[in-house]
């Protein structure tokens, strides 16, 4: 059997590229998870017309956290006064919920960190969907950063469209069990971690995660099942990898 050949060099040491065929490559490349995207900012929009925030506050929440999970679980636990109590909270569950963050965003260090200091701001836009596209780009040997920034900004833009439309149609919806938008954000999530599957073992994180959620939930109740599960499924996934390695 003849011996595939070797690489002459690394793909990570490699200089990083941004052009602007590589950034209308990104956004070609999402737009099959656009649809997703359209329908889980709709249900944010219409969720923050249903708690009572104005047009401005709904655009500003969405430019500026720009996180569909940790905005709908923030909406529905919206108070009606809020104290430094709640303030708190509400930022603990959003920091739990956005911490997935940290690691997508340092995954990306390889790849871009020979990029000026111009990209740690532009970093704001990252997204699940516009991550995996752009890795899945990567690891098949690709080494435009426009891809990244062209999926990013894509998304990022049906994203504050589509959940000002919401907003405005969230009137409309007073049930929204009744037309299943409380299914769009679990479907939709549940089809983006296809791509990074990596086995029954790799799943095992997630596997605990859930368990550990769903038995604080009904012992505790509260929204304390977020961190619970996250901090579970953490661990499990750092002592596995400990006795990997």
């Amino acid at each position: 059997m003849t011996a595939p050949p070797t690489p002459t060099s690394d793909p990570a040491s490699d200089p990083v590229s941004v052009t602007g065929a590589g950034f209308l490559l990104g956004a070609r490349l999402a737009l099959p998870v656009a649809p997703g995207m359209i329908a889980i900012a709709l249900a944010t929009g219409a969720t923050a017309a249903r708690i009572g925030l104005s047009a401005i506050e709904n655009l500003v929440m969405c430019a500026t956290m720009f996180a569909s999970s940790s905005q709908l679980v923030a909406m529905e636990l919206w108070p009606q006064r809020f104290t430094p109590g709640t303030v708190l909270a509400l930022a603990l569950i959003a920091l739990t919920i956005n911490a997935r963050m940290l690691l997508i965003t340092a995954s990306l260090r390889p790849w871009m960190g020979g990029l000026p200091g111009w990209i740690y701001p532009v970093l704001h836009i990252t997204s699940d969907p516009s991550w995996i596209v752009s890795m899945r780009y990567r690891n098949e040997g690709g080494r435009d950063a426009g891809v990244f920034f062209g999926a990013s900004v894509m998304l990022v833009s049906v994203w504050l469209a589509s959940t000002q439309v919401g907003y405005l149609l969230g009137a409309l919806v007073t049930d929204p069990k009744r037309w299943g938008i409380d299914l769009v954000m679990p479907v939709f999530f549940a089809a983006m971690v296809v791509p990074l599957w990596r086995g029954r073992r790799a799943a095992l994180p997630w596997l605990v995660a859930g368990a550990v959620a769903l038995v604080v939930e009904r012992l505790v109740g509260g929204w304390s099942f977020i961190v619970a599960g996250a901090f579970a499924g953490a661990v499990t996934g750092g002592l596995m990898d400990d006795r990997r390695d």
